[in-house]
């Protein structure tokens, strides 16, 4: 195959995924097809692709355009600098979600850093990464999404991945009132059957119990927040993702707690307020 032919097949494939409702159908044509020849995007313009090339390619266009999450068919998602292990039963990291990161990396903390919810370990990974030397420990109650994580964070030796559920009274009960910082990001969506069409249909790919939360998205933030309160030392952080319709009702429930003050919601790159931060309070 010469490189305008494969300049034309990667033109059709993204035809074809504009017509399945595809967003960023050229992107993840291309994406895909560098993916199977094992080069960048940027170098598909001078590429020659192997023997079989355009049958293992049908394959995954194939399966983007049935809605499978692009990353489940590259296996990895990016995430900060790093591309993670990902795959079914494995939550993908969403990029606003570095927005949390970057909050917990700014506060520089040196001590114990608590991840609720870690899927691939990404965020805990960030964290870990850029606060050196503070000890991260990624809560993840999946045993599929438990061993990416580890897989993912087997390189970086201040990252512990633990099985445990962010909702449980007696989570890292040896921890209480020593931890410095926690972020969460639970499933926090209001349920919506996949019939009901409000959703992308890659939403469905994902495990559906770390992107759902019963009726209203809350239960699992109504259950970690006494849990984060117990851990944290006086004047620790705490800082949760949440849904952007649910913001206000974070921050009451937090509140409401009695044991956080200087609450206050953050917005993500596009302004919404997807984010709440409190500060442990001191119990003198």
């Amino acid at each position: 195959m010469k490189p305008n032919s494969l300049r034309e097949t990667i033109t059709r494939a993204a035809q074809l995924l504009a017509d399945a409702g595809v967003s960023s159908p050229l992107v993840d044509a291309r994406l895909i097809a560098s993916h199977l020849i094992g080069i960048t995007p940027m170098e598909l313009v001078f590429a020659e692709p192997p023997a079989g090339f355009d049958d293992h390619y049908a394959i995954l266009i194939s399966r983007r355009a049935k809605r499978e999450p692009l990353q489940h068919i590259l296996g990895t998602a990016p995430f900060g600098v790093h591309d993670f292990r990902v795959g079914p039963g494995v939550f993908i990291p969403r990029p606003e979600t570095e927005v949390l990161a970057e909050w917990a990396v700014d506060l520089k903390p040196s001590g114990t850093v608590v991840d609720f919810g870690t899927g691939s370990g990404a965020l805990a990974i960030y964290i870990a990464e850029r606060a050196r030397p503070a000890q991260v420990i990624g809560v993840e109650k999946s045993d599929v999404a438990v061993a990416a994580a580890r897989e993912n964070a087997a390189p970086f030796p201040n990252v512990r991945i633990i099985q445990g559920d962010m909702t449980d009274p007696g989570l890292l009960e040896e921890l209480t009132g020593t931890v410095e910082l926690i972020v969460a990001n639970p499933p926090y969506v209001p349920f919506v059957p996949e019939e009901a069409g409000e959703l992308e249909p890659e939403v469905y790919h994902d495990p559906l119990d770390a992107v759902f939360s019963g009726d209203d998205g809350m239960d699992a933030i109504r259950g970690l927040i006494p849990v984060a309160a117990r851990l944290l030392a006086p004047g620790g952080a705490l800082g949760i993702e949440h849904d952007d319709t649910t913001a206000e009702l974070t921050r009451q429930l937090v509140e409401a707690d009695g044991s956080f003050g200087d609450i206050r919601n953050m917005a993500d790159l596009t302004g919404r307020k997807r984010f709440v931060t409190a500060s442990k309070l001191s119990t003198n």
